[in-house]
């Protein structure tokens, strides 16, 4: 598995075997927080490796989850997570989005 952050040299790999490992770990994480098979999980996160690990993590624990764009607003945001009445969101800190830093983490609170 590969990623190509915003600078063409800015790239990371990961081994099927290391996804896996990722992937038991954060489903450990979903259920700590109780999230059980058929609860609804928001990711409104950037195109990163973090994002696959998550929604395999999701399938992993038999969660329903629900991609949210990182460029949509507040409001956007919160009408899609009581849409979907989920029990978690998961975001990140920010991302660069060419010369521009979105703040998610600050857009979620």
């Amino acid at each position: 598995c590969c990623r190509e952050g915003n600078d063409p040299d800015d790239y990371s790999r990961l081994t099927y075997k290391k996804l896996l490992e990722e992937v038991c770990k954060f489903a450990n994480v979903l259920k700590s927080k109780g999230i059980t098979k058929g609860d609804r999980v928001v990711l409104y996160m950037p195109m990163i490796l973090e994002v696959v690990v998550a929604m395999l993590a999701c399938s992993r624990i038999g969660a329903v989850h629900s991609i949210v764009f990182a460029g949509f607003s507040a409001e956007s945001l919160g009408e899609r997570m009581c849409d979907c009445k989920c029990k978690v969101l998961v975001t990140a800190d920010g991302v660069w989005r060419g010369p521009k830093l979105l703040h998610l983490k600050e857009i979620c609170d």
